[in-house]
């Protein structure tokens, strides 16, 4: 397993990272506990989940499954989103979500805490204060965001510096060949002031893995849900499948593993985090960690 520094900080996390959003949506426990050691005894460090994923369930499913095992993995989560607890990011509901978490995930600290999404009703100030403090509490290691824009996570990152708060150490955008808004502004910033990037749908929803090429298998999420089909699988999203494919098939890898290497290739990313439903999905994931695309086969998948 490849491990890459997190943004400017000393934190090393595995290239491939493990995303849990299907943990308890589509993922039973036991499945879950499976994935998570498999995970461990690939070598893959990076954990990440959010208190909003299954109601909760996905962080006690994570929680449970690294008991015995919890200082082998970078633990991150994020708060900000609706629960039952409440939402947003000032500073009285961070400090209610983080015990939840806490609680849930059944430790005494986290490794990575993400806000999961910017807070216009709450000053930023106000949360990285708030966030500060965890992190002198020594309940939170670093912070991170997820879902930012370029002006947002500047404007962190000055206040941060303004204050001699901690700053944002990583950031979560989506990022694959269909979505590539990232690349404009947000990852110049990144490399330019030393911000991980935890990429995030690195398949695109399966899209990249070829499956919609021909037709729309049925019990799909594109079957099941036909906003998301209206919404995502356009005719560009088939074209960056097809080239996909295509590689894939030269190189004799599955597609699921070239749509992954794609998005490591690019300098700004730290590690892709692959969300798995099922066990065969996760070691096909894992697989990606073992080889790395060409820079002509970079560029073939780039041009669109």
């Amino acid at each position: 397993m490849q491990y890459r520094r997190l943004g400017r900080t000393g934190l090393k996390v595995s290239a491939i990272g493990l995303g849990t959003m299907m943990f308890g949506e589509k993922t039973d426990s036991a499945t879950a506990s499976r994935i998570v050691h498999r995970a461990l005894d690939a070598g893959v460090n990076l954990i990440d989940v959010a208190d909003v994923y299954a109601g909760g369930d996905s962080e006690r499913m994570v929680g449970q499954a690294l008991q015995g095992r919890r200082t082998e993995a970078v633990l991150a989560t994020k708060l900000g989103r609706p629960t039952g607890l409440g939402e947003g990011l000032s500073r009285r509901y961070v400090f209610q979500a983080v015990e939840a978490s806490l609680q849930r995930l059944q430790t005494d600290y986290i490794d990575l805490y993400q806000v999961h999404r910017w807070d216009a009703e709450t000053p930023i100030e106000e949360t990285l204060f708030a966030l500060n403090d965890l992190v002198r509490q020594g309940k939170v290691r670093y912070i991170g965001c997820s879902n930012f824009t370029a002006w947002q996570l500047c404007k962190a990152l000055w206040v941060s510096d303004l204050r001699s708060l901690a700053r944002f150490d990583s950031v979560q955008p989506r990022y694959n060949l269909v979505f590539r808004e990232a690349e404009a502004e947000l990852f110049p910033l990144c490399l330019s002031e030393g911000v991980g990037v935890l990429a995030y749908s690195p398949l695109a929803g399966g899209i990249l893995t070829g499956k919609y090429l021909d037709d729309v298998p049925e019990g799909s999420r594109a079957w099941q849900n036909p906003a998301w089909q209206r919404n995502r699988l356009t005719q560009y999203a088939r074209a960056a499948a097809l080239r996909v494919v295509e590689v894939a098939r030269r190189l004799g890898r599955p597609p699921g593993e070239v749509a992954v290497r794609w998005c490591l290739a690019n300098p700004a990313v730290t590690s892709a985090l692959v969300g798995p439903r099922t066990e065969p999905q996760w070691e096909e994931a894992l697989q990606a960690a073992a080889w790395t695309l060409y820079p002509e086969d970079v560029a073939a998948l780039s041009h669109d």
